[in-house]
């Protein structure tokens, strides 16, 4: 009976586990997602009702006025142009940035990769700190600059090596094939060594979107005295402190204090979330299966 009942399917034993796998994987999954669904309820349901509290994953009162409060907020538009395109350009020139130098130093004919190698990875170790770094962004006159975003960062350690390490997995006979082509070093790059890295480059460049759009202070460090170069989560970030602030302040201080009055701050923190989370929502479904490959061979590799 039991050589049958393996053969005609799983045995009770194997049945008990599928069962208490699918219950711990529900359970994490419920974990992970109430808490997301929960602070979308209560950014969409009415402020006032929202401090009776017991909203669970929907809204008791549906409404969408706590997003047109918090769009109301003066900098709020001109902060979120200018994180979209930090995050647009300083991704695209971190990853450019990072795949040469990562191609350059895999190059088995280059004579100074393991000097830069190591100087690359004593920058992961050895920081000059945040106040050299204000004096150093100062005197290169970044100050008040849309290129303080994108020019301090423009070259990771951690990304070089991430990618080098997935460089070195291909076969080095397709460089030399590229060359007796007639191929030369920026074609070779260019044209064989960026595609076939495309799980590596969609890793990195999750990392440089994410660590862009929620960077908030850059701005307040540098161009916290500039209207027209203030970020989305700077933006958001004065707004958080205004839950908690009195009246006293400048007059942008004063409009978001008097908006306050209008809704609950519980509501406006929830609504804030979700603005900024969704962003990176929407963009990590295309690269989530580059991302696990790119995450997994660039990890095993020397």
């Amino acid at each position: 009976m039991g050589k049958t009942a393996l053969v005609r399917g799983k045995s009770w034993s194997d049945r008990i586990f599928d069962a208490l796998v699918y219950i711990v994987v529900l359970l994490v999954v419920v974990i992970t997602v109430y808490p997301f669904l929960n602070v979308l309820a209560i950014s969409l349901n009415d402020s006032i009702d929202s401090v009776r509290g017991g909203i669970t994953i929907f809204p008791r009162k549906f409404t969408w006025d706590n997003y047109i409060k918090i769009f109301t907020f003066s900098g709020l538009i001109t902060g979120f142009k200018i994180s979209a395109l930090r995050t647009i350009f300083g991704t695209l020139l971190g990853l450019l940035s990072a795949s040469m130098l990562a191609f350059t130093i895999s190059r088995e004919d280059f004579q100074g990769r393991k000097f830069v190698s190591t100087f690359l990875a004593l920058t992961m170790y050895v920081s000059g700190g945040l106040i050299p770094t204000y004096m150093l962004m100062k005197d290169l006159g970044l100050m008040n600059t849309f290129a303080v975003y994108i020019l301090p960062g423009i070259v990771s350690a951690f990304n070089v090596f991430v990618i080098r390490s997935f460089i070195d997995g291909i076969p080095y006979a397709l460089q030399e094939s590229a060359k007796l082509d007639g191929a030369n070093d920026f074609t070779i790059y260019w044209r064989v060594i960026l595609p076939l890295t495309k799980p590596a480059l969609a890793t990195i460049s999750l990392f440089l979107a994410v660590g862009q759009w929620n960077a908030w202070l850059d701005t307040y460090l540098y161009n916290g005295s500039s209207e027209s170069l203030t970020t989305l989560q700077y933006e958001l970030m004065k707004v958080l402190q205004s839950t908690t602030a009195g009246s006293g302040g400048d007059y942008r201080t004063n409009v978001i204090s008097s908006a306050m009055n209008q809704v609950s701050p519980e509501s406006i923190k929830m609504a804030i979330t979700i603005i900024v989370t969704v962003p990176i929502l929407l963009v990590y479904p295309f690269l989530q299966k580059y991302f696990v490959k790119g995450m997994t061979l660039g990890a095993v590799k020397s």
